[in-house]
């Protein structure tokens, strides 16, 4: 099963000339190929952009913390609870879920796998930019893979923290520090990363492929449809009005491409055997194996399945049947409430067990995200616990539709080509209810399928505070009690960060509220 997603590796491995199966090109350092500045061949070029790729696998576990990027999200929403042994089990996740978060006690994780991933798209970057004997077409697909990927690593810092260092040169001598820039600033980079990524070469092509068919050599790698997804997101996070028709333009030209489509089936989307079917626009290739307790910087597997699976399940047995984990994640009752009677992604997102059929845990609810979930099989070898191939779907096409309808619904947009805001919302609700099952499409509708369609990726806090509709954060429940300030917004920036950059010229100034 799993082990063919390798071919996505071996094609770069061999690009690049090894003799391998690609384990030396991914875990060796980039500056063991080329040093910054040097020439750079083709196979140096690759060996950067294989490292950089190799950040998207550490989204679950990685510099010994738990970290995944949908549950980081999700536990911030409305949708999801901390869950686990207790509050004080990876408390610094309960204080995360409460938005009390400290500058001592918040996921540091995600701040040191994303800091890696800056430094290691600047030396795709700075290899691109010292080229030798590489064709100019191939080079400008490398160049706009590495923009993409830095975009992606540093909108997930810029989301996270917003007023955060930044650099695109190698901090290569003491201090090794850089200066602060704000959140704003920090978007400006972002978008010339992605304007460039998504952008024509002086030859007038598209930098990037719209896509990748599923058992393409090269499946798996950015494409320009996951570039204009990331693009939205971004821009619609800032509320940039000025570039809404740009989003909106982008996710017609998606959509007119007929190169994706909604997988019928919502709820086998999540099996092994549909990861980069026609709805994938752009997902983490997690392979079974490689990771262990000691060291979280190898390997390709995730531990986010067991983090989020009830303990103690007792369920089938088969390949693909789910299996237990560590109870983090509990749903919200209200979540499930929102769905409606015949909704295929109820099931599909949301797992309910009965009592008996696992150990209930902290903030119990019953209620478990299915999406990533562990499933039998998925985990045959090594610290198992950390090493199931569930991919992480970045983007979807469903998204896209989604996006496309809210732009001209809520953002007052023009339609192109002919697309309308009812036809897209209508497909999705087409697929959820394997039938026609149409609602208008207004603002309201429109949030809570997004809602419905999300659940357990990441999605639902972001929407939240860029709409505007952060009183649904304030809640006094008998499983949570917490108190919405727009400074949260941000978390505090590390506090380990803060010291080290005390009395000196890059000191770092702490966000507002903490």
């Amino acid at each position: 099963m799993k082990f063919m997603k390798k071919y996505i590796f071996i094609m770069m491995a061999a690009l690049v000339g090894f003799t391998s199966c690609g384990d030396d090109f991914l875990t060796s350092s980039p500056t063991e190929k080329q040093q910054a500045g040097a020439p750079a061949t083709e196979g140096a070029i690759l060996s950067n952009l294989a490292s950089a790729y190799q950040i998207l696998l550490f989204d679950s576990y990685a510099n010994n913390n738990y970290n995944s990027v949908p549950l980081m999200s999700d536990l911030r929403s409305d949708d999801i609870y901390k869950g686990g042994g207790d509050a004080g089990d990876q408390h610094q996740l309960y204080l995360l879920s409460l938005f009390t978060a400290t500058p001592q006690e918040q996921p540091e994780g995600l701040w040191s796998i994303y800091f890696t991933g800056l430094a290691r798209t600047n030396n795709v970057l700075i290899a691109c930019e010292n080229a030798v004997n590489v064709p100019a077409e191939k080079l400008e697909q490398y160049k706009a893979e590495g923009h993409f990927l830095r975009a992606y690593y540093v909108h997930l810092l810029w989301k996270f923290w917003g007023n955060i260092p930044y650099f695109e040169a190698p901090l290569s001598t003491p201090p090794y520090m850089t200066k602060q820039l704000k959140a704003d600033e920090i978007y400006a980079k972002i978008m010339q990363d992605l304007d460039f990524a998504t952008g024509k070469s002086d030859a007038g092509a598209d930098r990037l492929p719209m896509n990748y068919a599923k058992g393409n050599i090269n499946t798996g790698r950015v494409t320009k449809a996951a570039a204009l997804m990331l693009k939205a997101r971004v821009v619609m996070y800032q509320k940039d009005t000025q570039r809404y028709g740009e989003v909106t333009k982008d996710m017609a030209e998606i959509i007119g491409s007929a190169q994706f489509d909604l997988l019928p089936d919502f709820k086998a989307m999540w099996l092994d055997q549909n990861e980069f079917c026609q709805e994938s626009i752009f997902e983490s290739n997690q392979l079974p194996e490689g990771k262990t307790w000691a060291s979280g910087w190898q390997g390709y597997g995730t531990n986010l399945p067991a983090f989020i699976s009830p303990n103690g399940l007792s369920a089938g047995s088969k390949t693909g049947d789910f299996k237990g984990g560590w109870g983090f994640g509990p749903v919200r009752q209200s979540t499930w409430d929102i769905y409606e009677d015949g909704d295929t992604r109820r099931e599909g997102s949301i797992n309910k067990w009965e009592d008996g059929q696992y150990t209930p845990r902290f903030q119990n609810t019953g209620l478990f995200l299915a999406k990533y979930s562990a499933r039998v099989g998925y985990n045959p070898q090594g610290d198992v616990d950390l090493n199931y191939c569930n991919n992480v779907r970045i983007f979807r096409y469903a998204e896209t539709l989604l996006n496309y309808a809210e732009m001209l619904t809520i953002h007052g947009q023009t339609p192109v080509n002919g697309i309308t805001a009812q036809s897209c919302l209508d497909k999705i609700r087409s697929r959820a209810f394997g039938a026609e099952k149409s609602i208008p499409v207004t603002a309201e509708n429109i949030k809570l399928e997004r809602r419905r369609e999300f659940v357990g990726e990441g999605l639902r806090f972001w929407d939240i505070v860029r709409w505007g509709d952060t009183a649904l954060l304030t809640e006094s429940t008998p499983l949570s009690t917490r108190t919405w300030n727009d400074n949260f917004k941000y978390l505090p920036i590390p506090q380990s960060e803060m010291e080290k950059t005390t009395g000196t010229e890059f000191a770092l100034t702490q966000n507002p509220g903490y």
